[in-house]
């Protein structure tokens, strides 16, 4: 292993593709999801012939929230299983969207199926809330793993609240929301031992194990088998730590058969740096220079425990990467000209972007003062080359400063109704930016942005 200096970014030629159309990946999804749904309803339907007294109506609406949760939690684990087609199509952060509101609906579910049943269950035997809770978790079978994966669901729930989120390191969160794995399998069979709709119907007991099998086989593939292969094949490791700004550090790396990954400008990598401290975490980070057979770069802000210690790295360190991910790229591009629009270190997806975009480019990055402006002299050195025109604006001095509002993005980009525009920023900067945006007149459909937030 050598740890020689890598060259400087290789400048590569925008691509030439035009606008695609949309994908309808997303809508198709959308609709087997709720599809699925409605047949989780009709399961029940068809196993009810009718529903008598309030004990009845309570226990219906146990079963309906029940079967409803169950069906929740194996979409909810294929939405974060990383498939490929699911990852480009609609893109990580969406992904990771869609599965926090239903890990909110899927928590009101279960909380929901829990009480209800308890309720009709004590009206039906004439007994107490508190007497029916001990005689179905310590008489009805898998009720107790059933019960201990309901706790891991709340406790998840907790952690992964925003009040306390902000709260929890990423690293932490991360690692307690592999519990939600544990909750589902301790759940899973008292679904079908209990369940009214699958004890007498075998068929619903085969789809039932068909889905989480399926889940099951995906996320072991693409969530350990593939990272383990490509880890073996690639042997990633760090060639250098560059600093680029205050707080701002560029880490190379270079390793085995890169062009295979086929990363797109834009994409990201979860990346676990085999260091102390290190070690046990994967965080995702862009690319920040476009994809090189020699060797791939991350910018990295030192914005907690993990990002700081990265300029600490020392050449040669092992590094695991699962990747690449992300939609954020010039597949979904629909208009022929472009307007990238960064914040801090939002630039790096948009370095990258701002190289290889076809068309009219005009790039916006906005930093807190110029010293913060990270990779300032390769993007002059993209806008030299390929004739595009890039502005910079910081907060103080407050001669370079302007507002983040429609009126103040027109006039930088006088056409920018007519444009894709690709986001990437801070959360509080990128919700500025969206409304922005908005307010000028872009169409939500060509607003492309990248979550920091995942």
């Amino acid at each position: 292993m050598t740890s020689t200096t890598p060259p400087a970014p290789a400048m590569t030629r925008p691509s030439r593709s035009a606008p695609r159309r949309p994908s309808p990946v997303p809508l198709l999804a959308r609709l087997i999801i709720w599809g699925g749904g409605a047949a989780v309803l009709a399961l029940w339907w068809r196993d009810t012939p009718s529903v008598v007294g309030a004990a009845g109506w309570l226990t219906g609406a146990g079963r309906i929230t029940g079967l409803l949760a169950g069906y929740a939690c194996a979409v909810l684990l294929l939405l974060m299983a990383r498939v490929p087609l699911l990852d480009r199509a609609v893109g990580t952060d969406r992904l990771a969207r869609w599965h926090a509101l239903g890990g909110r609906y899927t928590i009101s579910l279960v909380c929901a199926h829990v009480l209800l049943i308890i309720w009709g269950y004590a009206l039906e035997s004439h007994t107490g809330p508190v007497n029916q809770t001990t005689t179905l978790v310590l008489h009805y079978p898998d009720l107790l793993k059933g019960t201990i994966g309901f706790l891991l669901f709340l406790v998840t729930a907790i952690v992964s609240a925003r009040a306390v989120r902000r709260r929890v390191p990423y690293e932490t969160w991360h690692l307690l929301h592999f519990a939600t794995y544990l909750a589902v399998f301790l759940a899973f069979g008292h679904q079908l031992s209990n369940g009214a709709d699958f004890t007498g119907n075998r068929p619903a007991r085969m789809v039932w194990y068909t889905l989480y099998i399926a889940v099951a086989a995906l996320l072991a593939w693409y969530r350990f088998t593939v990272p383990v292969h490509r880890a073996l094949r690639h042997r990633l490791y760090v060639t250098e730590v560059r600093p680029e700004a205050p707080g701002v550090v560029s880490v190379y790396l270079s390793g085995s058969r890169l062009a295979e990954l086929r990363a797109d400008p834009g994409q990201f990598f979860r990346w676990r740096f085999l260091t102390r401290g290190l070690w046990w975490a994967a965080n995702p980070y862009s690319l920040s220079a476009a994809p090189h057979p020699a060797y791939l770069r991350i910018t990295v802000k030192a914005s907690g425990g993990h990002s700081a210690a990265l300029a600490r790295l020392r050449p040669g360190t092992r590094v695991l990467a699962e990747g690449p991910y992300g939609a954020f790229t010039a597949r979904h591009r629909r208009a022929r000209k472009t307007l990238l629009l960064g914040g801090g270190v939002g630039i790096t997806p948009l370095r990258t972007l701002f190289e290889t975009l076809p068309g009219e480019v005009i790039l916006v990055y906005r930093a807190r003062r110029p010293e913060d402006l990270a990779l300032r002299a390769e993007l002059d050195g993209v806008a030299a080359a390929r004739g595009a025109a890039v502005h910079y604006v910081v907060d103080e001095p407050a001669a370079w400063s302007s507002p983040l509002t429609a009126g103040a993005l027109r006039d930088l980009v006088p056409d920018l109704a007519e444009r894709d525009v690709y986001l990437c920023g801070p959360p509080g900067m990128a919700q500025a930016a969206l409304r922005a945006l908005r307010a000028a007149g872009v169409p939500r459909r060509r607003i492309h942005h990248e979550s920091f937030a995942l």
